[in-house]
C-alpha cells in the first residue's frame, strides 16, 4: 500500500496568498482541503489539481461557527498535518463611517473563525503530538490603522495570539508561525474599497513571494516571518516610534483620496 501524502487545510485559498499557499503545499506533495466564501474556490480546486495531489474544496462563511464546523467535517477524520488559516477580510475608511456589519464581519473572519478553526484542528495536533499551523497575521497589526481601524486591530490580535500560542505548545510537537506580509497584489484592497487610497495604489509586493516565505518558514518551525525587506524595516520602525505618530503616517497611505493626494 502506497504511503498516505500528508494532508493541508488552507483558508482563504481561492485566491492571492492563500492559492499561493495552496499551490505550495500542492508542489511539496501535501493533499489538498482548500476552502473561501466565494464560487472562485472551485476554480482554484480545479488549477491546484493539475499537481497530481487530491484537492477537495468548501465553499462556506468562515465568519460563522457553522461554516467552521462545515470545513471541520469535510476532513471526515483525516489527521491534518498543517492547517493553514489565511482567511481574512479587509475594511477601509473611518470607522463611524463604516456599516457596522461589515466591520464585524472583519472581526468574526479574521479572528473568530480563525481562532474556532484553531481550537479544532489544533487539540487534535496536540493529542498526536504532531502538527504545524501557519497563521497569516500582517505588519498591518504594528500599526494603529486609521482609517483600517478594526483590520489593523484584528491583525494585532492575531500576531499576538500566534506567539501565544507558540508558547504554550513548546513542549510539544505541534508548531506555530505567524506570516505578517505588507501590502501584496491581491484582491484586498479592491475588496476592502480602497482603491482611492495611496496604499491601494502603490506597488505592492507579489503573492507567491509572500507565500513562499511563509511555508517555508512553517516547515521549518520558525515563529514568525516578516516577508520582504521593506516590511521588515517598517515593523522594526513600529517598534519604536510612538503609537500617535504611526497612527498620523497610516492616515497618509489609508484615508479615501490619498491616492490623489
Amino acid at each position: 500500500m502506497a504511503e498516505q501524502r500528508p494532508f493541508a487545510i488552507i483558508t482563504g485559498a481561492s485566491t492571492g496568498i492563500g492559492f499561493e499557499l495552496a499551490k505550495r503545499c500542492a508542489e511539496e506533495g501535501f493533499d489538498l482541503l482548500i476552502a473561501a466564501d466565494e464560487p472562485e474556490i472551485e476554480r482554484a480546486k480545479i488549477k491546484l489539481s493539475a499537481s497530481g495531489v487530491s484537492v477537495a474544496c468548501v465553499q462556506t462563511d468562515l465568519s460563522t461557527i457553522k461554516g467552521v464546523d462545515e470545513l471541520y467535517a469535510a476532513t471526515k477524520g483525516r489527521p491534518v498535518d498543517a492547517l493553514l488559516a489565511n482567511a481574512g477580510r479587509g475594511l477601509g475608511r473611518a470607522f463611524l463611517d463604516q456599516d457596522f456589519d461589515q466591520a464585524r464581519k472583519v472581526v468574526d473572519t479574521n479572528i473568530t473563525g480563525t481562532i474556532y478553526l484553531i481550537h479544532k484542528i489544533g487539540n487534535d495536533m496536540r493529542q498526536r503530538d504532531a502538527g504545524r499551523i501557519l497563521i497569516t497575521g500582517s505588519i498591518a497589526g504594528f500599526t494603529p490603522g486609521s482609517f483600517q481601524a478594526i483590520y489593523n486591530g484584528t491583525k494585532a490580535f492575531l500576531n499576538s495570539f500566534s506567539f501565544a500560542l507558540r508558547e504554550e505548545l513548546k513542549d510539544t510537537k505541534v508548531t506555530v508561525t505567524c506570516l505578517m506580509p505588507g501590502a501584496t497584489e491581491t484582491e484586498f484592497f479592491r475588496r476592502a474599497d480602497m482603491m482611492d487610497t495611496d496604499v491601494g495604489t502603490t506597488k505592492e509586493d507579489d503573492p507567491a513571494k509572500v507565500a513562499a516565505d511563509g511555508f517555508d518558514a512553517m516547515m521549518k518551525g520558525e515563529g514568525d516571518i516578516v516577508s520582504g525587506m521593506k516590511n521588515k524595516v517598517q515593523s522594526a520602525v513600529a517598534n519604536i516610534v510612538p503609537a500617535g505618530i504611526l497612527a498620523g503616517q497610516h492616515r497618509k497611505m489609508a484615508e479615501p483620496g490619498s491616492a490623489e493626494k
